[in-house]
């Protein structure tokens, strides 16, 4: 017990000593950081030196600058033991360029700034960028927004902002929400207004949009200058404008527009987040003149920090500055990014642990300007990679930088009505326009209340901008006035116009028309030197509208817009014809193509073919020699033509063989008798010309309508100029291919058609179609009228009316003979051939009749011989040789289990039977009963015939039967010669009679 207590002593002692060490130890570390927190207290924080420049004359530097002031003293009171300290240093740029210039060198020479906020514009920041750039001091700007300063071209500059380009997708979203095709923009004149123009234009394209007019406004424009651009867009048609520009701008701009008696009902304006983002801000005299504009603002919740830091704020600026105006919704979205920036430069000084200031300078052997002595900062690299790593959830949202900007923040659509502004949407890259924030919005936006108090949206332009009519140039025409003609009244000078085109374009616009639309027609007089100068009175602006048998070209459209075309496309040519009747001594040839000529040959000797496999071996009639046998295949097939064929079928399948091959050989025969007699016995027109390369190769003249698109086309394909001749009229048409003046006339489908349709006989439509688009309405490029056509010459196409407008100007269509109408002629424009696909139905039946049967034959043959064929057991070649040969040996012996070949009684009776009868036939022809020695000896011979073996039966095929004889033949021959001996014998042997 005793040594155990000893032990237990003994253990004790370590435990003990290392709890001791342990206790010691922590009541070090304990010390250690009491006094290194003593020391940190002591040690004051790095300071770290920011520029600000503003312009601190304008209210909205004055913002500014409270904001960046409260935002450096909230984050330290909320982290008050911080390393670093920003320390801020402002500068007034007095809203100059120079200025901010000025401003920027300062604060690096002189107080050697680590980084710079500001400057407040994208033209004062694009300099100051490019010197932070120079000296690696990272400027951070969150009003700088132009599109056209890029983090990417200099690196020590950072946008917390939104880039201007964001907007771009959502004004583009406001126009095809309502259908707007068409818009003009209107922006300030300055780095910021027009860094937009190239992402706008791509969004409007991008929804099916366009930008008719752009008009830049200076900042410092006078009244009669904004006027006169005002006054210059109520003379478009467009009513669809996009402004971006400044507030103070736009301020100014409005109120003009107000004037100008363009804030009023078909006016649609929209403006970016110039306007939306301080439109709260403005007076309530400026708010009024924006009545009815829909703007866009970058989205900000308000949460509870924002509505205490606004609180404060609005204390602070009346604190620091009596004489500002203080604004419910104060501060703007700009002033938060102003907050959030200055919040983002601490947080990234703390976590980089940026020191104090060190510039490395150049020497002074080196320095050549002020800007060269200004040297590089030492920390700036750093700290410009911790800003653009620095992430938080700021009073604006959440800040994070991607490639050196602010996210694309959510926008929100306001409409300006009254004295203040209410949400109508909201947009999103993700949704869209939606009524409420998130993709479970209803979409599209709230009801908007327009200019000129109206709650229906505008249609975005207008038919005349003027209130006058629309001026409608038609051509006046020599001839083929069914589509356009100009009758002139020589007493009031007045013109009455007519014609296919007339009559559709009123058809159109009076009926098919959402709205009405007031024109007047002016004829043209120089429109038969070229349709060019015609469609060049659209551009020009000497006429609104184009409307007449204008052809739709490429060129053409480079410079006007067309509608749907009307008519059909394409240009051929148009030749006369020659009579003749067919002479050739190879005539009976020509009705049937060279395919179906050796089709019907291989079908006559594979039918021949397949009759004689399956007759071989039980009709005597398809036995014989080799020759024989093979003239037999081709004469059975080849009689069929004319049903000569007097060979007797033993087998079923052989039969049924040839009653299909009958049956195809009469419709053969039919269809190639009606063909021939035909080309004997009807006259044929064939074309005078029926190759265009023809046509240059013999150097012919040709012709074209005058004025037409035709003679470039026809130049383009290498024909001569020299041997080109115009015309205008059908009836100048057909003097000139009757006379021979021309060997063809080349014109548009329309116009050959009508030709045709009056002169029937001895002219027709030959050669290839060249493709184009018919013929189109001509209008201005851009112009909302274009659609709304289109879209009526198509309803109009859908129904009656377009043709019967067409049967009025051009008459029942196919009526001419000699073009394959009504009416019986004498003559026919050449012949199709009877070709194999014609027939290919009935050739495929009676190949598969004929296959089948002898697939069934063969199967037949083989099943009853199997056990019959014994090859030879010595000879030449293999076993499969021999086996062949076995097998075409016994194919070629008779079938003896045949009725054609038994013999016996009862074996031969079909020759019996025949027999039988010709005896009772010549028993009743001489009047004899059935007694008497003829009977006798009919009945011998009856007897003979029938218990005989015939002598083809036994012998070989070489020894069957005379050529041209058959057993039925040499029978019947037998018997009469009997018949004939019969009464001779008879009056010999009768007892009592008597000589003659």
């Amino acid at each position: 017990m005793g040594r155990l207590r000893y032990y237990s002593s003994s253990q004790s002692v370590p435990s003990l000593r290392r709890r001791l060490e342990l206790v010691l130890a922590a009541a070090l570390l304990v010390w250690c950081q009491a006094s290194l927190r003593v020391a940190t207290a002591q040690q004051p924080p790095s300071r770290v030196r920011v520029g600000v420049i503003l312009d601190l004359t304008s209210l909205i530097g004055q913002r500014r600058k409270v904001g960046i002031e409260m935002a450096v003293e909230d984050y330290y009171a909320a982290r008050p033991g911080s390393r670093t300290r920003v320390a801020l240093s402002f500068r007034d740029s007095a809203g100059d360029v120079v200025g901010a210039a000025s401003a920027a060198v300062d604060l690096i020479k002189s107080e050697q700034v680590q980084a710079i906020i500001g400057p407040p514009t994208s033209a004062e920041a694009e300099f100051v960028a490019y010197l932070g750039n120079r000296t690696h001091v990272p400027v951070l700007s969150s009003s700088a927004t132009s599109p056209g300063l890029s983090p990417s071209q200099t690196p020590f500059f950072v946008r917390t902002g939104a880039n201007d380009s964001f907007q771009a997708a959502p004004v583009a979203a406001v126009l095809a929400a309502f259908g707007w095709h068409a818009a003009a923009v209107v922006y300030e004149d300055s780095p910021y207004g027009s860094g937009i123009l190239p992402a706008l234009a791509g969004a409007l394209q991008g929804v099916g949009a366009r930008i008719t007019d752009r008009a830049a406004v200076p900042s410092d424009a006078g009244d009669d200058r904004i006027d006169a651009m005002l006054y210059g867009f109520k003379a478009m048609a467009t009513r669809v404008f996009v402004v971006h520009m400044n507030p103070f701008l736009a301020v100014r701009f409005f109120r003009r527009a107000r004037e100008a008696g363009m804030m009023t009902e078909d006016y649609a304006w929209v403006a970016t987040d110039g306007v939306g983002s301080v439109v709260d801000a403005l007076s309530s005299d400026d708010v009024s003149a924006m009545e009815g504009v829909v703007s866009l603002r970058p989205f900000v919740q308000v949460t509870d920090r924002v509505r205490n830091f606004s609180a404060r704020f609005r204390a602070r600026l009346r604190r620091e500055y009596p004489s500002a105006d203080i604004y419910p919704h104060d501060p703007t979205v700009v002033m938060l990014w102003s907050y959030d920036t200055a919040w983002a430069i601490a947080v990234a000084a703390e976590e980089a642990g940026v020191s104090s200031p060190a510039f490395q300078t150049p020497p002074q052997s080196a320095a050549v300007t002020d800007l060269d002595r200004l040297g590089v900062s030492a920390t700036g690299a750093t700290l410009l990679k911790a800003v653009r790593e620095t992430t938080f959830r700021g009073l604006a949202g959440n800040f994070a930088l991607v490639d050196g900007q602010l996210q694309p923040p959510e926008y929100e659509f306001v409409n300006i009505v009254g004295k203040s502004s209410r949400a109508v949407g909201f947009w999103t890259p993700e949704a869209g326009i939606t009524q409420t924030l998130g993709a479970d919005g209803a979409k599209g936006l709230k009801k908007i209340l327009w200019p000129g108090d109206s709650i229906s949206s505008p249609r975005g332009w207008v038919v005349s901008p003027n209130g006058r009519q629309l001026r409608v140039a038609v051509p006046v025409k020599h001839g083929f006035k069914e589509f356009v003609g100009v009758q002139r009244d020589s007493t009031n000078r007045t013109a009455n116009i007519t014609g296919y085109c007339i009559e559709v374009f009123d058809a159109v616009i009076g009926k098919y028309m959402p709205y009405p639309v007031s024109y007047q027609y002016v004829p043209y007089d120089y429109s038969s030197e070229s349709y060019d100068n015609l469609v060049s009175l659209v551009p020009e602006q000497r006429a609104d509208i184009v409307v007449g048998d204008v052809t739709i070209t490429a060129s053409r459209m480079g410079k006007v817009d067309f509608s749907m075309p009307f008519t059909d496309s394409g240009w051929s040519m148009v030749v006369a014809v020659r009579t003749e009747t067919s002479t050739s001594m190879w005539i009976f040839l020509q009705p049937l193509t060279t395919s179906l000529w050796l089709a019907s040959l291989a079908f006559f000797c594979f039918t021949g073919f397949v009759v004689w496999a399956i007759e071989h071996r039980i009709n005597p009639e398809f036995r014989g020699t080799p020759w024989q046998q093979f003239g037999l295949i081709f004469y059975f097939a080849f009689s069929t033509l004319v049903f000569s064929h007097k060979e007797k079928l033993e087998s079923n399948l052989s039969r049924f063989v040839v009653i299909i091959w009958v049956f195809v050989v009469l419709i053969l025969t039919s269809s190639y008798t009606a063909s021939l007699t035909s080309m004997l016995t009807v006259q044929k027109l064939q074309p005078a010309v029926t190759d265009v390369r023809e046509l240059q190769r013999t150097g012919a003249f040709i012709g074209y309508q005058e004025g037409s698109f035709i003679k470039q086309r026809l130049q383009k394909l290498g024909f001569d100029k020299a041997k080109m001749r115009s015309y205008s009229t059908a009836e100048g048409y057909a003097d000139a291919l009757s006379s021979g003046q021309v060997a063809a006339v080349f014109d548009e489908i329309p116009y050959l058609r009508l030709f045709l349709s009056q002169y029937c006989d001895g002219y027709t439509m030959f050669g290839p179609v060249y493709k184009t688009d018919g013929f189109g309405f001509v209008f201005p490029m851009g112009s909302p009228l274009t659609a709304d056509v289109s879209r009526a010459v198509l309803t109009l196409a859908e129904g009656e009316e377009m043709a019967q407008i067409e049967k009025k100007w051009f008459g029942e269509p196919g009526k001419c003979p000699s073009q394959g109408g009504g009416g019986g002629g004498g003559t026919d424009l050449g012949f199709s051939n009877l070709s194999f696909r014609s027939f290919g139905g009935l050739f495929l039946i009676t190949g598969v009749v004929s296959g089948l049967m002898l697939l069934v034959y063969l199967a037949t043959f083989v099943y009853r011989g199997r056990g019959e064929v014994r090859p030879e057991e010595e000879g030449s070649g293999s076993s499969s040789m021999r086996r062949l040969r076995a097998w075409l040996r016994h194919f070629d012996q008779k079938d003896l289990k045949c009725p054609t070949f038994k013999t016996g009684n009862g074996d031969s009776i079909r020759d019996g039977n025949q027999t039988q009868r010709w005896v009772e036939f010549e028993s009743v022809r001489n009047g004899r009963g059935g007694n008497g020695p003829v009977q006798a000896a009919a009945e011998d011979e009856v007897i003979a015939i029938g218990m005989s073996p015939l002598s083809f039966n036994t012998s070989t095929p070489s020894e069957t039967i005379n050529a041209g004889s058959s057993p039925a033949s040499e029978l019947g021959t037998s018997f009469e010669q009997r018949m004939q001996e019969a009464p001779q014998s008879a009056s010999v042997d009768m007892p009592g009679s008597t000589a003659p």
